[in-house]
């Protein structure tokens, strides 16, 4: 919020900041530099004890030189009038008031749901929207293993009119122990949540919600765990699944590393789902457009404006999976614009839709039993 118009009035900030300021994080009281972590030698063991020893100057010392760049080059190119005021109102948006910008798209436009699963949400999202209008609307469950680590965790809100009781219970844990045993499946704490609920007439239900790693290779093997749970469990037998995700599946994936939409498609089908798309996706069915500046620290992710489509993430990476004999969609649509509008080839988040994916929705009809 300083004025940073000089490098020397840069350094005088960021010193201040790093060494002298206190932030609330949690509850507790913290001076900057000492939420650092080293390099630890458990975990890289080619490392020395004092390289472990001088990682946390080197460091500091590495996060000053980078900042001062950032600032020397938007000094050199802008104005500090002109930059200064933007990065203000950008971190206002999508930083600062993220959480009372997307609470406010979720009351105001997806308050009448039935069932909103949320992936990445922090604690913070979390209280808030416990004691906010969405508390009052929805049972709002999170993981019972919460990561305030990360602090990104899938949530399941349900409707108080639609499921009364609330989740009867979590499951999670049953989904993670039938994990293929040979296989390393990349899930981090609060990744998964599944939960059992029973609708208002009656019907049981299993309702999860998930995040997928980056390159989606978890993708498959948490539907096929999630799918071997239900089957394997006599009382989950009988329950109907509605799973949201973000699966992070790609249109051109990089062979072997990355998991493609169609064979994800072919993948939830053979488990007798489909999914809000129908029973293959269309890989150009967009629900991620957003690329990164040079003005961040992962400089291979960067590309210049006019690449932005073609580097950036664009890609069909959510659903919602559902049993194929339960029930058949009667209306879905997507929506980067928090008003139920996807403006498609437009780039986001924005100042006003504070998502890198889009929100993705569907009406669901109950199939009649055969």
């Amino acid at each position: 919020d300083g004025d940073l118009s000089t490098l020397q009035k840069w350094w005088d900030a960021w010193q201040r900041f790093m060494f002298s300021s206190k932030v609330t994080i949690k509850g507790d009281v913290k001076v900057p530099y000492s939420m650092l972590q080293s390099i630890k030698k458990s975990k890289y063991p080619e490392i020395t004890e004092q390289e472990e020893k001088d990682s946390l100057p080197l460091q500091t010392m590495c996060g000053a030189i980078f900042d001062a760049i950032l600032v020397h080059m938007m000094n050199s190119v802008s104005e500090p009038t002109v930059w200064q005021p933007l990065k203000k109102t950008m971190v206002d948006s999508l930083n600062k008031k993220k959480v009372p910008n997307t609470l406010q798209i979720l009351e105001s436009t997806y308050i009448e749901s039935d069932i909103i699963t949320l992936q990445e949400v922090s604690s913070t999202f979390i209280d808030q929207a416990k004691a906010g209008n969405l508390g009052q609307k929805f049972h709002i469950v999170a993981p019972s293993n919460l990561d305030t680590s990360r602090d990104q965790n899938s949530v399941i809100l349900l409707s108080r009119t639609t499921f009364p009781g609330g989740a009867s219970a979590e499951i999670s844990s049953s989904v993670e122990a039938s994990f293929p045993k040979d296989e390393e499946v990349p899930v981090s704490k609060g990744d998964i949540l599944v939960v059992t609920a029973t609708h208002m007439d009656g019907i049981p239900f299993v309702i999860a919600s998930f995040h997928g790693d980056t390159d989606g290779l978890a993708t498959k093997p948490v539907l096929t765990a999630l799918t071997k749970t239900l089957e394997s469990d006599p009382e989950l037998i009988s329950h109907r699944l509605v799973f949201g995700l973000d699966a992070n599946t790609y249109e051109n994936p990089k062979p072997k590393k990355q998991q493609h939409v169609v064979d994800w498609g072919k993948h939830y089908l053979s488990k007798g789902l489909t999914s809000c798309w129908g029973d293959m996706p269309q890989p150009s069915n967009y629900t991620t457009y957003n690329a990164r500046t040079f003005l961040q620290p992962q400089l291979n992710k960067a590309c210049k404006q006019s690449e932005k489509r073609k580097k950036g993430d664009v890609n069909p990476k959510d659903f919602i999976l559902f049993g194929s004999h339960d029930f058949k969609v009667a209306e879905t649509w997507k929506d980067n614009t928090g008003e139920k509008k996807y403006v498609e080839d437009t780039p986001f988040p924005t100042l006003n839709f504070p998502s890198d994916h889009g929100i993705l929705s569907t009406v669901l009809e109950p199939k009649e039993p055969k």
